[in-house]
């Protein structure tokens, strides 16, 4: 897992031409202003999902992981915590479903907190809950997922 802020996007390049791809498109567009919903960039290889959600409290979420695609995850406005653990320690809750691409899982982990201009990276090992309302207290959050494919 990494957490930083677009001003260094350019430090996370190295980690490969779909991650750089993603983090430029992140950081070249007013993600406040991109229409809610799917958003190709490079067909099903790296799209980007835009969503307005409202962020729930930390006993809401559930642990999720995915195979075929990295998460790349910015809060354009708003803030959210978002948890992290390494899926090996976690339990299954949903086996993986290779359509949906993801797993649930059930345990404990860390959570951090991810304010507006900040993004993370999930890999494949990363189990995530992303959306958690920081102090408890849902609030409005515009967000883009970037799908990188593996």
């Amino acid at each position: 897992m990494i957490i930083d802020t677009l001003d260094n996007a350019a430090r996370y390049f190295v980690h490969g031409d779909r991650i750089a791809t993603a983090l430029k498109y992140l950081r070249d567009n007013d993600c406040t202003k991109l229409p809610v919903g799917k958003i190709p960039i490079q067909g099903e290889q790296i799209y980007a999902l835009v969503q307005d959600n409202t962020t729930k409290t930390r006993d809401q979420g559930v642990w999720e992981a995915h195979r075929k695609y990295i998460d790349v995850q910015f809060v354009a406005a708003g803030v959210e915590e978002m948890g992290y653990a390494n899926i090996q320690t976690l339990t299954i809750k949903k086996p993986y479903d290779e359509q949906a691409d993801f797993a649930l899982f059930t345990g404990s982990g860390s959570f951090v907190t991810v304010p507006a201009g900040s993004f993370t990276i999930f890999f494949p090992k990363d189990g995530h809950i992303p959306g958690s309302a920081v102090d408890g207290q849902p609030a409005a959050v515009r967000k883009v997922v970037v799908k990188v494919a593996v």
